[in-house]
């Protein structure tokens, strides 16, 4: 077993929280190809992805509270274990019912290696050091992402799209080894809680009313959401509306995980001579910038693919200094049932990001209008709910939170 601060552990972490965002960027690419395999139109199809969210939501709010009362590594195990059987169920679809449902069963256990990554990352270490912890982990795990169009593109090519469900099954079997016998649990035993239903209630009104945890939670939810918008409609965007073959959407997707990285690696950078809130601010501030570029673009009917990348990466550089920052601002107050935090902030997240995909599919209109609206509306909220909720509020910041470690 490794050792719980081991790099290699944050490693390991970053590979079981990535499982969730595969299951989503490696079939990007297919979504075109699905759509027209099953005889469906965009909505259909994007309704995979706004399934995979809503199953992602829900399923949090379960495997959290069960993480707090038997431990973070059991149920992430469960969870990669159902994952695979669903992601086989994925494979062997034959018709777009079929593949929804195979989707939300898929999401049900891929909801666990985030949910519970987050957690273990607060069972771990201080607030402070979490968000720079965090700002690590998503520089690692977005090599996943940076990676997953361009393989799914030529997987579908090659191979067909059911292949792609197939690789992600492997995966999480993989996983689901990894984390039995190479990760501690991270989890104190005096830090577990009683897992009955008046005391799941309580954990979850006393996280849901600290003002705290709601300000960093919805500013953390809503920019994601622009992020989960530009995923729900680029590949109908870039592939059916520009033209850019399938095998070469990575390629283009690349750039995207690249202003990410670049947000993240700046986050950690700065995080030695800036508190979280303030590397916070100068994120949204980027995000909205960029945000409001790309609708410029398309209302000046100004229809390339660089009009679309470029200002997405910079709204991307923007989210990758954000993330981490609310993450660990969400989850500093509730070292004693992280879980149960983590399982509300990922409920919440996924939820909101759900509902932008639904209207970027239910409103396209064959350009890349409606998602760059969306994108942009989504960090304008971001920031509306950060100035709103956190700095309104002087008792609430990473400075008047608790500092209790592992």
């Amino acid at each position: 077993m490794l050792a719980l601060t081991s790099v290699w552990t944050t490693i390991l972490l970053a590979a079981a929280v990535a499982l969730g965002p595969l299951a989503t960027d490696m079939y990007l690419p297919a979504l075109p190809q699905i759509g027209a395999d099953f005889g469906t139109g965009t909505d259909q199809v994007q309704l995979t992805l706004s399934l995979y969210m809503l199953g992602f939501a829900l399923a949090q709010l379960v495997c959290g509270p069960l993480a707090d009362r038997f431990g973070r590594k059991p149920i992430m195990i469960g969870g990669f274990l159902l994952f695979a059987l669903a992601s086989v169920g994925c494979a062997f679809a034959t018709n777009i019912e079929t593949l929804m449902l195979c989707r939300f069963l898929q999401a049900l256990g891929g909801s666990a290696g985030p949910v519970l990554g987050r957690a273990a990352i607060r069972d771990i270490y201080t607030p402070r050091e979490a968000a720079r912890i965090m700002a690590i982990l998503a520089s690692i795990m977005a090599l996943a992402p940076a990676i997953a169009p361009t393989i799914g593109g030529f997987m579908v090519s090659g191979l067909g799209w059911a292949s792609i469900f197939v690789a992600l099954a492997g995966y999480a079997l993989i996983m689901a080894v990894v984390v039995a016998y190479g990760i501690p649990e991270p989890m104190r035993a005096e830090h577990r809680q009683p897992l009955r239903m008046c005391s799941l209630l309580r954990n979850y009104r006393s996280i849901a009313t600290d003002i705290s945890f709601l300000g960093y939670t919805l500013t953390n939810a809503l920019i994601f959401s622009g992020l989960f918008a530009f995923l729900s409609g680029s590949s109908f965007v870039l592939i059916d509306f520009l033209g850019v073959e399938p095998e070469h959407f990575g390629l283009f997707f690349a750039c995207i995980v690249v202003g990410y990285i670049t947000g993240n690696l700046t986050a950690v950078r700065l995080g030695s001579r800036l508190m979280p809130d303030q590397i916070l601010v100068r994120g949204l501030t980027i995000a909205v910038a960029a945000g409001a570029v790309m609708p410029g673009f398309a209302l000046a009917e100004v229809y390339s693919v660089w009009a679309v990348i470029l200002p997405q990466s910079l709204f991307m550089i923007g989210v990758g200094m954000v993330l981490p920052q609310t993450m660990a601002g969400a989850m500093a107050n509730f070292p004693h049932m992280a879980g149960s935090a983590s399982a509300l902030f990922g409920f919440t997240q996924m939820a909101i990001a759900a509902v932008a995909g639904v209207l970027v599919g239910h409103l396209h209109d064959g350009t890349s209008l409606v998602m760059a609206t969306v994108i942009a509306a989504c960090a304008a909220a971001a920031l509306i709910s950060y100035l709103l909720l956190v700095q309104r509020h002087p008792a609430v910041g990473f400075e008047s939170q608790s500092v209790s470690t592992h």
